[in-house]
């Protein structure tokens, strides 16, 4: 199948795409802080850069888009028609590459949350927030 924009044009689309501070990660910060939680973001010294790192509940979140980390069952998370072995490898390596993270801070002792984009849908968000509240706070 035929991109329907240049390769130029495509290029553009995805170099506006961002790695950090995207809409759904600000709003999980925005509702933790609310809460009185503070944390480090986009902290480097842990494996897979977490989004939020909360030391005093040993606990880190990854607030993921279900396109780039292939989230299973989600109707976001689709292999694109165009280029599909390059985006095979791609998305599949970034879930291979979550996995791995995630063993690893869990071997740390950390407690590793998955927030997914599609649960922080108006209809969703909510209970979203309120559930990874209390995940983070449980047993504290």
């Amino acid at each position: 199948m035929v991109d329907k924009v240049s390769k130029e044009k495509r290029s553009y689309i995805m170099s506006r795409i961002r790695g950090k501070d995207t809409k759904p990660e600000i709003l999980v910060r925005s509702y933790l802080f609310s809460k009185g939680l503070r944390f480090r973001k986009n902290d480097k010294r842990y494996p897979g850069t977490p989004d939020v790192v909360l030391p005093k509940y040993k606990t880190v979140v990854f607030v993921n888009g279900c396109f780039w980390h292939l989230h299973e069952g989600c109707k976001y998370a689709r292999i694109p028609k165009s280029n599909v072995e390059f985006w095979k490898k791609k998305l599949y390596g970034n879930k291979k590459r979550d996995k791995h993270n995630q063993e690893l801070l869990e071997e740390m002792g950390w407690k590793v949350i998955t927030v997914w984009e599609c649960e922080l849908k108006k209809d969703k968000r909510e209970q979203t927030l309120e559930n990874l509240y209390a995940q983070i706070t449980s047993g504290h």
